[in-house]
């Protein structure tokens, strides 16, 4: 896999900060399992942040914090045995967590043209998304009220920027307007997060808008 679109600076430090919302952290976690050079970037920012912790003034606990913290710790919860999961390579650990397994498992939803979506189960009011475009399928042209981040797991797409393989992360903003083609061949599948809905051109697309939660 020859990654070529990588995880902004600002992304990996909000999110080595911990500051992303739960949509957009899930797909820089998915990125990072399949880059080498995003998880290098990433360590060095973890080691960055735990040097200023160490220089960092000492803050006094609250009488008491040490033994509930220890409580907790001696508390035993048994949960129950969790049946093996067929793994799928397109659903690296941080994904496969939000799925349950296989991507054919997911409870697809379809949009129309043959492409389909499944909205994963985030906290927060960005919306993390997985979508299914057959090779050779366009999404309607858009543009964006906010972020929008898109990860290839399978396929490719093309649009007015450049091509997008698996592993590749398209960060678009609210300058972008594109029309984002999946390539002839393998279905194109993607982990997509938004934290506003998308800016549709034409009148259907923002008629079904409010029903897909695009």
């Amino acid at each position: 896999m020859t990654i070529r679109h990588h995880i902004s600076d600002a992304l990996l430090t909000a999110y080595a900060a911990g500051s992303l919302p739960e949509a957009f952290s899930l797909v820089v976690a998915t990125h990072l399992s399949l880059c080498d050079d995003c998880r290098a970037r990433a360590a060095a920012l973890d080691a960055v942040g735990g040097r200023l912790m160490e220089e960092a003034a000492p803050v006094a606990l609250s009488e008491g914090s040490l033994a509930a913290v220890m409580s907790r710790l001696d508390r035993r919860i048994e949960m129950p045995a969790r049946p093996a999961r067929r793994a799928d390579p397109r659903a690296p650990a941080p994904l496969a967590d939000y799925v349950g397994g296989r991507l054919e498992d997911v409870r697809w939803r379809a949009l129309g043209g043959g492409v389909r979506q499944a909205i994963l189960p985030t906290g927060g009011e960005a919306i993390a998304r997985l979508l299914w475009i057959p090779g050779g399928q366009a999404v309607p042209d858009h543009g964006h009220r906010g972020m929008e981040l898109t990860l290839v797991l399978q396929g490719a797409f093309r649009d007015e920027t450049d091509r997008f393989g698996p592993g590749d992360l398209e960060i678009a903003d609210q300058e972008l307007e594109h029309t984002p083609a999946a390539e002839a061949g393998i279905d194109c599948i993607c982990l997509a997060a938004t934290d506003a809905p998308l800016r549709f051109n034409s009148f259907l697309p923002k008629l079904v808008q409010p029903f897909f939660r695009i």
